[in-house]
């Protein structure tokens, strides 16, 4: 089943899906921030047409790995999720420096400045689901031989 992740900010949410096995994540799209709520009911809206079965929220630690104001409003957000749509299992997943690793893959690809300041909140939701695939796949029993 799929997963889908969330790159939460201020302004913007980006949200990112695997494929169907699990192994490879996209970015998707990017939501507008309105409120904690309609943000909510718009993830689940989607999780549920792409068929996500699990949503990974992206929290952002402070340098210490303590919860800091942004990581605080994640873990709300994770809260109105469960509470919105209890089938979904709802996760939430160390997301820090996901934007700036986006920035310097965009610097590395050579982009120019203007496409280098485009937003990047789904491809950061893409590195962040990326991760958490690649966590979860090396923890999963495998069928080699």
């Amino acid at each position: 089943m799929k997963t889908l992740a969330v790159d939460p900010g201020e302004q913007r949410l980006g949200i990112a899906i695997s494929d169907d096995c699990g192994n490879f994540a996209r970015a998707l799209t990017i939501i507008q921030h309105v409120s904690r709520q309609m943000n909510a009911q718009r993830i689940i809206q989607i999780a549920q047409e792409e068929g996500a079965g699990t949503v990974v929220v992206g929290v952002p630690y402070d340098s210490d790995g303590k919860l800091g104001p942004k990581a605080r409003a994640s873990m709300k957000l994770i809260q109105v999720l469960q509470d919105l749509e209890p089938k979904l299992i709802i996760k939430g997943w160390d997301e820090s420096f996901s934007t700036q690793r986006v920035a310097q893959m965009r610097l590395n690809l050579g982009l120019s400045t203007k496409r280098r300041q485009a937003p990047k909140d789904a491809e950061a939701a893409a590195f962040l689901l990326q991760d958490y695939l690649d966590c979860m796949n090396a923890e999963s029993p495998t069928n080699a031989e």
